[in-house]
């Protein structure tokens, strides 16, 4: 923008204010904000605020090392722990492409092709059931079969993938290495994924449970002894910092880790 001005010695001359157009003022704030960010909190808001900025609803960030995930994201917590309970990480078409491609991807969306397999497609027709119907992906190759993936996800049925690609494809693949490279190994609280919280066991415990069943009857069930049940059930309500078994099983309800 240029306008006049007046000098202190009242000469008149033309100043040119350079103005940052909305799509650079949106990654100038998500830069700002992931260099201040530093634990799972922050990240996940600053990269919430970026989602919402460029209109998608959800945003994931997975990281894979070897057996040991790492999740950053607003995908509801339901979904995430059920991904994980079923190994869905080795079955996603999303994550299976993001392995073997460099560029930004789109993916899902009204009028696009069947994806994969039967199994494969009935993960997607899950997937939208909780919210993630398409959306757009930046594959991150690290060394030694190490990936991550930064991923901007709707339940918009009208979408078209790549119009999605179109309008963003050069900010989200820069935002999402940036997200990537601020998000390292050491950084507290990032951790498993909350489905990992609770051993098998202390899910079943709990689920029983839930459905009324008493120590002695669980203990019955499941052929361990009642002092067990106890422990099991303990160890569950200290891991979801909860006051009581009642509240234990609220949350294990509400973060989607019982059946």
């Amino acid at each position: 923008m240029r306008r006049e001005v007046i000098g202190k010695h009242g000469y008149l001359f033309k100043k040119i204010e350079i103005e940052m157009s909305p799509v650079e003022s949106i990654f100038q704030e998500f830069i700002d904000a992931i260099q201040t960010a530093s634990n799972l909190t922050e990240f996940e808001r600053v990269a919430t605020r970026l989602t919402q900025r460029l209109g998608f609803q959800r945003f994931a960030y997975l990281r894979l090392t070897g057996d040991t995930p790492t999740l950053i994201s607003s995908y509801p917590k339901s979904w995430t722990s059920r991904y994980f309970q079923l190994g869905y990480q080795q079955l996603d078409p999303v994550v299976r492409r993001a392995r073997v491609e460099h560029a930004l991807f789109s993916w899902g969306g009204e009028g696009s092709a069947p994806v994969g397999n039967r199994e494969q497609r009935l993960f997607f027709d899950e997937a939208a059931t909780f919210g993630i119907r398409s959306g757009i992906t930046v594959p991150i190759r690290g060394g030694f079969g190490r990936m991550a993936a930064f991923t901007l996800a709707t339940d918009d049925r009208d979408v078209h993938p790549e119009r999605l690609v179109a309008d963003w494809k050069d900010l989200v693949q820069i935002a999402g290495l940036h997200f990537h490279v601020a998000v390292r190994p050491d950084v507290p609280s990032i951790g498993k994924l909350a489905g990992s919280e609770l051993t098998q066991r202390e899910r079943q415990c709990l689920s029983w449970t839930a459905q009324g069943k008493t120590v002695a009857d669980i203990a019955v069930l499941v052929q361990i002894a009642p002092r067990t049940v106890v422990f099991h059930l303990e160890n569950a309500r200290r891991k979801l910092g909860a006051a009581s078994i009642a509240q234990c099983i609220a949350e294990a309800l509400r973060r989607g880790l019982l059946s």
